[in-house]
């Protein structure tokens, strides 16, 4: 019995301890690591992410800003480069 509530208590702590949008915010695009560059829109951020981790254990904002999980996934179209048809000369 003990031995579970050690387990137990380590799982716990883990949670607590760690980022909620990095643990649970899938993989991190591209587009989410790369600050937007001048005249680009602001990367939006996930709400829910940072009442959680202000909530839970506010480290974790840190570790989800530096990681770039806080934010939103850019969408599939601005995600996949964009190829310009070629002209062909005949």
């Amino acid at each position: 019995m003990k031995k579970k509530l050690n387990y137990l208590s380590v799982f716990f702590l883990a949670c607590l301890l760690s980022s909620c949008a990095t643990i649970f915010g899938g993989k991190v695009t591209s587009a989410q690591r790369t600050k937007p560059k001048e005249g680009e829109p602001a990367r939006k951020v996930r709400p829910v992410a940072v009442i959680a981790d202000a909530l839970i254990f506010w480290p974790g904002l840190i570790v989800d800003f530096a990681t770039g999980a806080i934010y939103k996934p850019a969408p599939k179209s601005e995600s996949e480069p964009k190829v310009e048809a070629a002209s062909v000369k005949k």
